[in-house]
């Protein structure tokens, strides 16, 4: 807890330091608002064997901070005081992701752990040579825009997938919720990672015989508005791996759980905010994994290019006890309650 209460104030700081040098329009690479080395050429000559770490966080919540905390761990596990990171937040804005992108371009950093789709795709069009892993990434193929995908982006860039099985997420209404008839898909239209599991989600759950209804919003102005427009019309939601959910769902909390209207979503953190149950998997397993992977890159030399997409293999049906008990839902004995955050 202690050392997740410290990666939350390093984030924190560096997105006033990443928002301050975007409003004065600096370029200066780097921005170690972490308080550790941008990977400087100086400091690759004085520590030949020492390796500069550039983290793009899209957004400060739970999934993507577990992803980071796991990313960092494992490294710092096998590397030790060899390695140093520049982790920055960008606050949930692509344009940020891109100023972040482009200054750790200019500090030549060894590696760019990007976290979260835009934070990805910022990366990939910042530099074509710097190895890039990334993690919380649905589906690369749709993130980069690949044609006949293999397995392998065939460039700088590879990483780890949270892309839980959506056919048994989609049967989770059936299971849990089997005389609601109109299911609201909620989801913020920016982010292309969301709108693709909208897409397999709305078909499988149209083969159970539910109706399906898209409520894409599109940013977090948005949804107070359009959550409201659905619990109105909706018997349930349905909430994919959204991090613009991910950092509010207080705002669907307030809204549907008055209204009486269940939320299945796609991932630990939000159904905590706001949900009756999810399909998880595990984002700091997602991002110790990502670790293995750019430590293969940096010591054992492997080409990104050539190294598969590796997907989350620990998935844990889960429920909030209190929210499921207040809409009468019996929650069958393979679900494991959602804990309890610790206190501060």
């Amino acid at each position: 807890m202690k050392k997740m209460k410290k990666l939350l104030a390093i984030m924190a700081a560096s997105t006033l330091a990443v928002t301050s040098l975007a409003g004065c329009g600096g370029t200066t690479g780097g921005g170690a608002a972490s308080g550790t080395s941008g990977g400087s050429a100086e400091s690759k000559a004085d520590t030949a064997e020492s390796y500069s770490i550039g983290l793009i966080q899209l957004v400060q919540h739970e999934a993507l901070d577990k992803a980071t905390e796991g990313f960092m761990d494992t490294l710092e596990e096998k590397l030790g005081d060899k390695v140093k990171f520049d982790l920055q937040n960008a606050a949930g804005d692509s344009a940020t992701c891109a100023t972040i992108a482009n200054q750790q371009v200019s500090s030549n950093v060894d590696l760019i752990f990007a976290n979260a789709t835009p934070a990805l795709q910022a990366a990939a069009a910042a530099t074509d040579s710097i190895p890039i892993v990334g993690t919380s990434i649905t589906d690369y193929a749709t993130a980069l825009d690949i044609d006949d995908w293999t397995g392998t982006t065939g460039r700088n860039i590879t990483g780890t997938a949270d892309l839980a099985p959506l056919e048994e997420q989609a049967a989770m209404f059936k299971e849990l919720l089997p005389d609601a008839k109109n299911i609201g898909l909620l989801y913020c239209s920016n982010e292309a990672n969301s709108k693709y599991q909208i897409d397999i989600v709305a078909a499988e759950l149209e083969k159970l015989g539910y109706t399906t209804t898209e409520y894409p919003f599109a940013d977090s102005n948005d949804i107070a508005a359009v959550t409201t427009t659905a619990c109105g019309s909706a018997d349930a939601l349905y909430i994919p791996t959204d991090n613009t959910v991910a950092a509010n769902g207080e705002i669907v909390a307030n809204i549907a759980v008055p209204a009486n209207i269940p939320v299945i979503a796609g991932e630990e953190g939000i159904c905590r905010a706001c949900g009756i149950a999810t399909l998880s998997i595990s984002y700091y397993s997602l991002g110790q994994a990502a670790g293995e992977m750019a430590y293969d890159i940096l010591v054992n030399g492997k080409d990104p290019a050539e190294m598969e997409i590796q997907y989350a293999e620990d998935l844990t049906k889960m429920y909030a006890p209190e929210r499921a008990e207040a809409l009468g839902i019996t929650i069958p004995d393979d679900y494991e309650a959602l804990a309890e955050e610790a206190a501060e």
